[in-house]
């Protein structure tokens, strides 16, 4: 695929031929915590709003637009494609706005006690995941199906051995090599007996859901392939992060077994035998995800999962019994949960996260991905720029040129100092209240010079602070884009 930059513009041409009108905005919406590799652009114009995706996977964007093309035809919620290049890994979809499930969950609980609103719009997603695997399945061309065709023995041992080397080897959790062979082996054999010839969305998951005016609308279904119809069900009432309490999970799989009960005869009882097996593969596979991301590309907001993963797996020890004997995995389980590098995992967790980003205005505001929707957006442009100088062109707030002048400027120091008052009051509030992110941006022209030192100086005076986690993330200099001035 075209470099980054060539990239875009050919998403703006694809926008010109398809929409007649140039895109004004290029923004990118998802930046280092992404874990597919994906790149996602909303391109805009006053009146237009349309999502970009590049992709250098032929085969899963291949996937991904035949299914979006054949759900379409069964009036499902899910996005109309207006143009496609598979040969530049590029297509453009429709745009439902930036509320994902997730997010409106997070806004509306408090601890354990979910509002209506959120129980209502997850019930409005189970309601319609059967159409997807029993309706919509049936005439569906599993032969585009990427990189299997079906759930089948060798997807499930990329799943296992993925949570094997990726999770417990990395975190060190001890474990007896063949004797979890031969668990798995006894898994995988009670999973394939379970009934598998629905579609299996594969990442059903509440960051794949969006809600658009109260409705949900579905994304990132390019993993779909043949099989049971337990798995999605159990990957969005067991989502890590999503913390479902368990009375809700209960209530929501009650929901779905009658609403599939509308599509098929569904046996209750012949369905549940194999949910819990399949609510243990899926968490497996999430962990092994967390594992590979965390541990070893040491992407570290993926490791935040971890502790969320590890209740639901001290939940499923508890309450469930499986019909088969699985030892070795549970001895496993319970090795991780006595894990001292997991539990401070879970201690890191408990941390306040402030996420401090730098941003050009010309780009947009930069998106909240905590999921909690609060914080502060600061403009800079007031300051003194040193972006106006021929010396400091080619440097960033981070270079110590540039510090020197800006720490020199006596409007800076105030600015900085009506900001730490804000950020503090906000920091103390939201430890007290248990929230788990704050989101402070600091905008200027290029997104180059001031908002960069602003973050950094924020950033230093907030780090060492007990309970304070602080991520920082400079959009613009990590996604730079040609001509990007600061005038």
């Amino acid at each position: 695929m075209a470099a980054d930059n060539e990239s875009i513009d050919i998403l703006k041409r694809m926008f010109d031929t398809r929409f007649r009108v140039v895109p004004v905005r290029a923004q990118p919406l998802q930046g280092e915590l992404g874990g597919s590799g994906r790149k996602i652009i909303r391109l805009s114009t006053e009146k237009l709003s349309v999502i970009g995706i590049l992709y250098s996977v032929r085969e899963e964007n291949a996937a991904f637009l035949a299914f979006s093309r054949h759900f379409r035809k069964h009036r499902l919620p899910v996005p109309e494609i207006y143009a496609e290049d598979l040969n530049e890994g590029a297509y453009l979809e429709e745009d439902f706005g930036d509320t994902t499930l997730f997010e409106f969950l997070s806004k509306h609980r408090s601890g354990e006690s979910v509002a209506a609103s959120a129980v209502d719009a997850y019930r409005k997603v189970v309601a319609v995941l059967p159409r997807f695997q029993i309706e919509a399945g049936k005439d569906l061309d599993y032969s585009v199906c990427y990189p299997r065709g079906s759930f089948d023995r060798q997807s499930i041992a990329w799943d296992l051995n993925y949570f094997k080397y990726y999770f417990l080897r990395l975190a060190g959790v001890p474990f007896n090599e063949q004797a979890l062979e031969d668990d798995f082996e006894r898994l995988t054999k009670f999973l394939l007996s379970a009934d598998s010839g629905y579609f299996l969305y594969r990442d059903f998951q509440s960051r794949n859901i969006m809600l658009c005016d109260g409705e949900p609308f579905f994304l990132d279904y390019q993993g779909g392939r043949k099989g049971a119809l337990q798995y999605d069900i159990a990957s969005l009432l067991f989502d890590a992060k999503a913390d479902l309490p368990p009375d809700l999970r209960q209530q929501l799989l009650d929901l779905y077994i009658a609403e599939a009960g509308k599509y098929i005869q569904l046996d209750r009882e012949a369905f549940l035998r194999h949910y819990y097996a399949y609510v243990y593969v899926r968490i497996l596979q999430a962990l092994g995800a967390y594992g590979f991301r965390g541990f070893y590309e040491r992407k570290t907001h993926f490791l935040q999962s971890v502790p969320y993963a590890l209740k639901n797996v001290r939940w499923l020890l508890h309450n469930v019994k499986l019909p088969i004997e699985l030892p070795a995995l549970l001895g496993a389980f319970n090795n991780m949960l006595a894990s001292k590098k997991l539990q401070r995992l879970a201690s890191d967790a408990d941390n306040l996260a402030v996420r401090i980003t730098s941003f050009s205005f010309h780009r947009g505001w930069p998106k909240d991905e905590g999921g909690h929707g609060g914080g502060f957006v600061f403009d800079g442009r007031s300051l003194p720029n040193p972006g106006r100088e021929e010396r400091f062109k080619a440097l960033t707030g981070k270079d110590a040129a540039v510090i020197d002048y800006l720490n020199q400027q006596e409007s800076v120091h105030q600015f900085l100092a009506s900001v730490m008052l804000l950020v503090d009051a906000s920091v103390a509030n939201y430890q007290q209240r248990g929230f788990k992110n704050l989101m402070v941006a600091f905008g200027c022209t290029g997104g180059q010079h001031r908002s960069v030192y602003l973050a950094e100086q924020l950033a230093k005076r907030l780090r060492g602070r007990d309970g304070v986690e602080v991520v920082v993330h400079h959009r613009e200099l990590e996604n730079p884009v040609p001509g990007n001035s600061t005038p």
